[in-house]
């Protein structure tokens, strides 16, 4: 279940619950008159159907209640209630399946903010890589993998594609193609110092790598790889199942291919440049597909699904504080 609180003007509270108490899958009405002080109106509360949230958030900002109020949601992670669970039954599809589309445009939002947090996580996380490049450990190489933030940029390319949002394509574009830039130029210049105090040496990315070797020898594999984790990836994030993000990160070799491409530029060797920048972008290609064909499945079967829906239950009685 979700939970939803609004701050609503006063001559709209009426309008407002009764679109709440005719929405199917919300339960636990209450409504506070003169609550609210900044913006000042009234403090309307419900819980609702994760599968019933994306249209009900719609149908509020067709309000215009995001300007003249204020609509929050937030996932609620226990609720003992025959009516909550009522409310889930009556809600059309699954709620696994439930796209809360506004939500997922704000986190991809703040994920792809070409920002100095953001930029310093994936420079560290190149460096890193770059060391378990040089000294052919896998070890290091999951470790960066797991610490790169660029899932967050890809998910907003394909959250923007689906959503015809241009402007978040191009900020998405940027935090990525940017990040990465700023990235391997840092970790060029990390490679060179490295090499003045005898740490990396060229004789290290030229000798055979049986653990790392595959970094810079892309093949149709890397693509499918990362086709299948952007698939995890996006469920992940749809669904609220965050956790399933750490193995999505730990199975492409961005970041590795990065390190690999900047370190082997640094010592002239732009075979290695050139092989671990086409594994970049076959991973890169690949999650941003798979997101964008994701979304687009998710959304046609949610329209399918929602065309079934059952009429309206009776409307529950508000609580007046």
């Amino acid at each position: 279940m979700l939970h939803l609180r609004l701050i609503v003007p006063a001559e709209t509270t009426d309008e407002v619950v009764a679109l709440l108490g005719s929405t199917v899958g919300t339960a636990h009405l209450v409504v506070l008159p003169g609550a609210a002080r900044s913006p000042a109106g009234d403090v309307v509360m419900c819980d609702v159907a994760r599968e019933a949230g994306d249209e009900l958030i719609r149908d509020l900002r067709g309000l215009g209640l995001e300007k003249s109020g204020s609509i929050t949601m937030e996932n609620m992670e226990l609720t003992l209630s025959d009516h909550a669970d009522r409310a889930e039954h009556e809600a059309p599809g699954d709620s696994a399946d439930a796209v809360l589309w506004e939500e997922l445009t704000e986190a991809t939002h703040e994920e792809s903010t070409f920002s100095v947090t953001y930029v310093s996580f994936l420079a560290l996380a190149t460096m890193l890589a770059a060391c378990g490049v040089m000294l052919d450990n896998a070890v290091l190489i999951v470790g960066a993998m797991a610490v790169g933030p660029e899932f967050g940029p890809l998910a907003g390319i394909s959250t923007a594609l689906v959503q015809r949002a241009p402007r978040l394509v191009a900020r998405s574009l940027w935090a990525l193609v940017g990040g990465f830039a700023v990235a391997m130029i840092v970790t060029a210049g990390f490679a060179w110092a490295m090499d003045a105090f005898g740490l990396f040496t060229s004789g290290m990315i030229d000798k055979p790598r049986p653990n790392t070797g595959f970094i810079w020898h892309p093949d149709w594999m890397s693509f499918v790889v990362a086709f299948l984790a952007g698939v995890a990836g996006t469920l992940s994030l749809t669904s609220a199942k965050s956790g399933a993000l750490i193995g999505v990160a730990i199975s492409v070799t961005t970041v590795p291919a990065a390190a690999n491409a900047a370190i082997a530029f640094s010592y002239s060797d732009y075979q290695q440049t050139v092989g671990s920048g086409q594994q970049l972008l076959a991973n890169l290609g690949g999650i941003i597909l798979a997101g964008t064909l994701t979304l687009l499945l998710q959304k046609g079967l949610w329209k399918i699904t929602h065309a079934r829906k059952p009429p309206a239950s009776t409307p529950g009685a508000a609580v007046r504080g």
